[in-house]
This record gives C-alpha cells, structure tokens and sequence, in this order.
C-alpha cells in the first residue's frame, strides 16, 4: 500500500477549469458554421466561447499565481 505523505499530492485535481477552456474554444470554433444563417445567434456564440474560455484560463493559470 502506498501512502502520500505530502500535502500536494493530497489535493484533488481542479478540472473544472480546463473544462471550460475547452468548452470555450470548442464554442468559439463552431459557431460560425452552425449559425450561418443568424448572425446574431453566431456573434452571441463567439462572444460566450471566448468569455468562458478567459473565465477557464483565468482560473487555470492566473488565479493560482496571484494567491501565492
């Protein structure tokens, strides 16, 4: 049996975050060719992938470099 000592390895993953980056990017990809035929639909889609990207990456990689 193998137990961890050290408190990081102790932590559970946040995958939540990545989830949302690529979420977002997959968004921001396919809205353009699923929307043709309404623009507004297509920039609403555009603008909610790349928001929910920035919200994902922001989590990700700048939250945790602040705190420490």
């Amino acid at each position: 049996m193998i137990i961890m000592v050290h408190n990081e390895h102790n932590k559970p993953k946040r995958s939540g975050s990545l989830l949302l980056i690529i979420f977002g990017a997959i968004l921001f990809m396919i809205a353009p060719t699923q929307y043709q035929n309404s623009p507004e639909l297509g920039i609403l889609a555009i603008v909610s992938g790349f928001i929910l990207g920035g919200i994902g990456f922001y989590l990700k990689y700048v939250k945790g470099r602040i705190i420490r």
